[in-house]
């Protein structure tokens, strides 16, 4: 049996100095970063100069904004729409799809925190020049990088911060999606009553060319008036044909948000959706808590932070340690009989950058132009979402305003209609009362279908710019984040 072979008088020492060597580095490695600028920090850097009001200019109610303002509308065929959007909709599918990358960029970048470990294989029985070549066997490699300075850390950091803006992304898409489905679905709506209106025209356009035609035959009528019969009808046909490719236009558009081909096959509803009652808006500043894209560019505020912060630990010196264990082939031992059978190694690598033509420094600056850039897209999109509340609230009051202006038009064209009907019947006025009378009683209609569906539209604007979800839970969930992260990404 072969004796054990006697331990070298140095590997003691060494590893007693390795394991020293390393505690020193995992205690540098520990070093702690600055943390990220918070959400009331980045507000106040991005919009210091801008005083914000306790309340909207427009009339409001103050209470809490609705979680689920799809419910509002009542309308069963609307959010069977919005669930199929949000399952098939290829832009939302690309955005998931961003989520996804982003978080894989997270595990990329804490991967670089750990150590790589493998697997180095030798094998070979020509030697060239010297004796390495003959050289076989196994060995397990350990290398890793000490983030001495947080360089590494902030990577992540920033990567993490990425992906939650990322994510808020997807969930403003999922949104913004709802809110696009419920518009085409009010416009297409809207479209297919003013067609029926439209055809309705074009038929009493058409009833009043025969009744002036015979008119004058009788002699009671003009070539006149009869040119200017057709020429009506005519207009009324052509905008009956617009309405209609209007549409069919409309239904394309809605068949687009939902995934499918765009082949004009849904049908329009018989009538609009009614509209809701007084929407709850809250206080201006809920707005910027509340909204998802608001939150993505706070993260997007982080995430350059995270990256100044990188860009100046790269200026610091690196240190990474690399070790191997393994074992030579016996041939190997034969042809040199001081060569152990298992060999390990230890080494220690450390840079120090002193010239680099100004990359680093200009990568310093470069992140921290970019960081200026992130707290200013901030203001810009904080100050174009408070006015787009303060713009829906006011559109929504005067086309509430309109609304009933333009329904006491129908009602009194409608009651007009009913009062020429009755003078025909009883001979005090011709046909031609009634039908342009009638004629004015449908343009009034649609006047009123236009403004209906205006004002149902800005509602979903307004839901949407007031930071509201379609639904308490959407229907389509976020792609999951990668498994293990903490969360939150500061040291």
């Amino acid at each position: 049996m072969r004796s054990p072979r006697p331990r070298s008088p140095h590997s003691l020492p060494q590893r007693v100095g390795l394991g020293a060597c390393l505690a020193v580095c995992v205690a540098l490695a520990g070093c702690a970063l600055l943390p990220e600028p918070r959400s009331d920090e980045i507000r106040a850097d991005a919009l210091g100069k801008v005083a914000i009001p306790p309340n909207w200019s427009a009339q409001a109610s103050q209470q809490q904004v609705d979680a689920g303002w799809l419910a509002n509308f009542n309308d069963p065929q609307l959010t069977s729409l919005v669930h199929e959007a949000l399952a098939s909709n290829p832009d939302l599918l690309i955005a998931a799809a961003r989520v996804e990358q982003a978080n894989a960029q997270v595990d990329i970048a804490r991967a670089q925190l750990l150590p790589a470990i493998g697997i180095i294989g030798r094998g070979g029985n020509k030697p060239i020049s010297d004796l390495v070549p003959l050289l076989s066997g196994v060995m397990l490699r350990l290398s890793w990088e000490l983030d001495l300075w947080g360089r590494l850390r902030y990577a992540r950091n920033a990567a993490m911060a990425a992906a939650d803006a990322q994510s808020a992304d997807y969930r403003y898409a999922q949104q913004a999606l709802a809110a696009s489905v419920a518009r085409a679905w009010f416009v297409a709506t809207e479209a297919h009553l003013q067609q029926q209106l439209a055809d309705q025209m074009a038929e009493q356009g058409q009833s009043l060319v025969g009744l002036a035609e015979h008119r004058e035959r009788l002699g009671f009528g003009t070539t006149t008036e009869t040119l200017a019969a057709r020429a009506s009808a005519a207009n009324f046909r052509d905008a009956s044909l617009q309405t209609r490719q209007a549409y069919l236009s409309a239904m394309r558009g809605l068949e687009l948000l939902l995934g499918r081909y765009p082949g004009a096959q849904l049908q329009g509803a018989n009538a609009l959706t009614p509209m809701p009652g007084p929407v709850p808006a809250g206080i201006p500043i809920d707005v910027l808590n509340r909204r998802p894209d608001l939150y993505a560019a706070e993260r997007r505020v982080a995430a350059a932070f995270d990256k100044v912060g990188e860009a100046k630990a790269a200026m610091l010196p690196t240190l990474s340690i690399s070790a191997g264990y393994g074992r030579l082939s016996n041939g190997a031992v034969q042809t040199r009989q001081d060569l152990e059978q298992t060999t390990s190694s230890v080494a220690a690598t450390g840079v120090m950058p002193l010239y680099t033509g100004g990359a680093l420094t200009g990568q310093v600056r470069l992140r921290s132009a970019e960081q200026k850039q992130a707290v200013a897209d901030y203001t810009r999109r904080a100050l174009t979402a408070l006015g787009e509340v303060e713009d829906g609230l006011s559109a929504d009051q005067t086309l509430g305003e309109r609304s009933a202006v333009l329904a006491e038009a129908v009602a009194a064209n409608e009651q007009s209609l009913q009062q020429a009907r009755d003078a025909y019947r009883i001979g005090k006025s011709d046909q031609r009362a009634v039908y342009s009378q009638d004629m004015a009683t449908l343009a009034a209609r649609s006047s009123l279908l236009s403004v209906q569906q205006a004002r149902l539209s800005r509602r979903v604007d307004l839901y949407l710019a007031l930071g509201g979800n379609a639904e308490p839970v959407a229907p389509a969930a976020e792609p999951e984040a990668p498994a293990g992260s903490p969360q939150s990404p500061h040291d």
